[in-house]
C-alpha cells in the first residue's frame, strides 16, 4: 500500500508544481480554434457524403436503370 500513497503524492506534486498550466485567456483562444476547425472538418465531410449519395444515384441508376 504504501508504493500506492507514494504514487498518488508523487502524482499530486507533479500535476501541482511541475504542470505549467494554460492561462483562461489561451484555453479560450485553443477553443474557438478547435471550433472553427470542427466546423470546417464536418462541411468538407458533409460535402463528400453529399458528392458520394450523389454519385451512387448515377451509378445504381444507370445500371438498375
Amino acid at each position: 500500500m504504501a508504493g500506492v500513497r507514494t504514487y498518488i503524492e508523487e502524482a499530486v506534486d507533479e500535476l501541482t508544481n511541475k504542470v505549467s498550466w494554460p492561462t483562461w485567456t489561451e484555453l479560450q483562444s485553443s477553443g474557438i480554434v478547435v471550433l472553427i476547425a470542427t466546423f470546417i472538418v464536418a462541411g468538407i465531410i458533409y460535402l463528400m457524403d453529399l458528392g458520394f449519395g450523389q454519385l451512387m444515384d448515377v451509378i445504381y441508376n444507370t445500371i438498375f436503370g
